[in-house]
């Protein structure tokens, strides 16, 4: 569900036209747009459009319009000697006009618009609302009936999905979810239930209102987790601890572009999108034997999210969010706490976009970059076999972090990109924040009907936490060495020993590679077959003769467990598979469609794939998905502890040798010995 504070309420300003001699654009193709650029959008769309209270024209989106992708390589390969500008500037947005979808270009060296259509197919922007509700006389009414004071209650917006209608019979309308808050500021562990609030977004009025039946609500004791509301005792205390770096950092962030200097030399970009949250581009990996960059990932972010709940019932079959293209996982993002979503050390990044009037709006310093260490081994050895001599070589692993924390409604996710010295690219999310409940009769499990489905676990007292799945979809255009690339699934296969061998073993496995040659040999249900996946550059090779890659080194394995034809999942399709290769194309971005809420599933990366596109020695994408089942359970309760969950991008054949061996050992100066503890 979003959040209260989500709700984007419409203030409109004037706003003092940008004279050219005022404008200057970012240095780098794909830096996010500036708060400048975003007025220059609106005053240019403003000409055309008229933005303000008597107009019914809003901005939904407003993003970096990305620039062919051959420009930007050149552009990169020359930036470094200055040869060349970077390529033209643009601005891509999508505006609702007067009940439409309009799809904007802007340029910002014409400072004009090049680009304008209406949006035809299934689906609808990003959201927001006003809260007209309250005022609502029926609403109120009702409230009045229950016994609850119209001040205590707060709501949240929901998409309300699609289930067989037509274009013509779809509206943009959204649900409006109804909490009581009245003890407690834990909102989302107090549903009001068995009331059905639609609104149409278009018209911003209530078009339908019911009101079913009085639940059992909620207690509201046993729902607080502000430390400051608390009496002893309390839980286990974390000691004070920071990581130690007398010389100082080990990266250096220039404008939007960081540097990882410590060990192995790191670089690439990273910016905010509104929809995505952070995005990395061009990280090159410094290889000192050849003694130049080496191309690994030209753009890598979240592509979409699918959080479907496992209760049929009318108050919750319409839960099945896709987070990123209903309300944004960059619009939802929080500014993360220094020294605890961040630790000590951290640079902290601000997140600029466009509001609904198309005004800037900041998110201060919603992204933060630090070193993790957490006693984690680089390599080790220790050689005691030699007579008269024992060696032992030991390397910490310190690696770099680029975090967002986004809080779409009740949940808040974790999202780290991680960079390692052995040239790794690990992808993480953290799932925590507050159950999505719903209010029942019961307080034990010895008063549920026989063969009734709860659709969840009593958590507390009339509180039952609903089951639901978590699926986190990445994106992520590798170019591993150029462009040309390949995948590879290297399947482990149990070989009999041959009869000529003499060896009493009768079994070993070895390895059988196959390179996909379309879409759909690279589709991949993990876990199915004991199998490595590679992205190889086959043009390249080690002195040795091995082609020069990436492989997938995959988390647990999530699948849905929706049937195929259940509305949601034809929607979420992109889920089917936790792994997907598709040809680059620079329109294909969301894994669930441009157009995310009330969308029909016919503009999907699993409708994209349909093609079956060539893919061998090509500029090929990989989609990998991150999936979560989750049964709650009490300890879920009233705030659920982290999850976690990932993969990891490893160099294999990338490199002539490992290359962190000559890594020197940390100089320990002021840290705390390691002293034995007695037996």
């Amino acid at each position: 569900m979003v959040p209260l504070h989500f709700t984007i309420l419409i203030l409109f300003s004037f706003i003092i036209a940008i004279s050219s001699s005022s404008f200057t654009p970012p240095r780098h193709p794909f830096d996010p747009l500036t708060e400048t650029e975003l007025k220059l959008v609106r005053t240019i769309i403003n000409k055309s459009y008229p933005v303000g209270p008597n107009h019914k024209f809003t901005f939904q989106y407003v993003g970096l319009n990305e620039p062919d992708k051959s420009l930007v390589l050149s552009w990169y390969y020359s930036s470094r000697n200055h040869t060349i500008k970077p390529p033209p500037r643009q601005a891509f947005v999508i505006a609702r006009d007067n009940g439409k979808t309009r799809e904007i270009v802007v340029d910002f060296s014409s400072r004009a618009i090049v680009s304008d259509k209406i949006h035809i197919g299934n689906g609808y922007p990003m959201l927001s609302n006003d809260e007209l509700v309250v005022k609502f006389k029926p609403f109120r009414d009702s409230v009045a009936k229950r016994g609850l004071n119209v001040s205590e209650i707060v709501f949240t917006t929901s998409t309300i999905g699609w289930y067989g209608e037509t274009k013509a019979e779809t509206e943009r309308v959204i649900r409006l979810m109804p909490f009581y808050l009245d003890g407690t500021v834990n909102m989302y562990l107090r549903p009001i239930e068995g009331m059905t609030i639609i609104v149409n977004l278009d018209e911003m009025k209530v078009t339908e209102f019911k009101d079913r039946s009085m639940v059992t609500m909620p207690k509201a004791n046993g729902t607080e987790y502000r430390i400051s509301k608390m009496n002893p005792p309390f839980g286990p205390t974390l000691h004070n601890a920071v990581l130690l770096q007398p010389d100082g950092p080990g990266f250096k962030i220039d404008g939007h572009i960081v540097r990882y200097i410590m060990w192995a030399n790191w670089e690439f970009h990273i910016s905010f999108d509104v929809r995505a949250g952070i995005v990395i581009s061009l990280a090159s990996l410094f290889d000192t034997d050849v003694n130049k960059y080496r191309q690994v990932l030209y753009k890598g972010h979240l592509s979409e999210m699918f959080i479907p709940y496992m209760d049929p019932s009318d108050d919750w079959y319409f839960i099945t969010y896709l987070d990123c293209g209903d309300f944004g996982c960059g619009q939802c993002a929080v500014s993360p706490q220094p020294y605890t979503d961040c630790p000590a050390g951290a640079v902290f990044m601000d997140g600029i976009f466009a509001g609904q009037d198309g005004t800037p709006a900041k998110i201060p310093k919603v992204m933060c970059i630090f070193e993790k260490y957490a006693g984690d081994i680089m390599w080790r050895h220790t050689e005691a076999e030699i007579p008269n001599l024992e060696i032992t070589e030991v390397r910490p692993d310190v690696s770099l972090v680029a975090r967002i924390v986004t809080t779409v409604g009740n949940y808040d996710y974790i999202v780290d990109y991680e960079f390692k010295p052995s040239g790794s690219i690990k992808m993480g999310v953290g799932l925590t924040g507050v159950l999505e409940v719903k209010p029942a009769e019961y307080i034990h499990t010895s008063e549920i009907k026989v063969g009734e489905d709860i659709h969840g676990t009593i958590v507390a007292d009339n509180t039952v936490g609903v089951n639901h799945d978590r699926f986190v979809t990445f994106r992520l255009d590798l170019d591993i060495d150029g462009t040309e690339n390949s995948f590879v699934r290297n399947e482990r296969v149990t070989t009999r020993t041959p009869k000529s061998v003499n060896t009493p073993r009768k079994t070993y496995w070895t390895t059988k590679p196959k390179t996909a040659k379309t879409e759909a040999e690279a589709r991949v249900k993990i876990g199915l077959k004991a199998e490595e996946l590679v992205v190889v550059n086959p043009n390249r090779k080690t002195k040795h003769g091995n082609e020069v890659g990436y492989r997938l080194l995959h988390g647990s394995a999530a699948g849905p467990l929706l049937a195929p034809d259940d509305y949601p999942q034809i929607r979420a399709a992109f889920t089917n598979y936790n792994v997907w290769i598709t040809p680059y194309n620079r329109s294909e971005v969301w894994a669930g469609g441009l157009y995310a809420d009330r969308s029909q599933g016919d503009d999907t990366l699993a409708v994209w794939s349909q093609r079956n596109r060539k893919i061998e020695k090509k500029d090929i994408v990989m989609w990998y998905t991150v999936g979560f089942h989750h049964v709650p359970s009490q300890e879920d309760y009233p705030t659920m502890p982290t999850i976690s969950g990932g993969f990891e991008l490893h160099p294999t054949n990338f490199f002539e040798r490992n290359p962190v061996l000559k890594t020197k050992p940390v100089k320990v100066t002021t840290a705390r010995k390691c002293t034995p503890t007695n037996d």
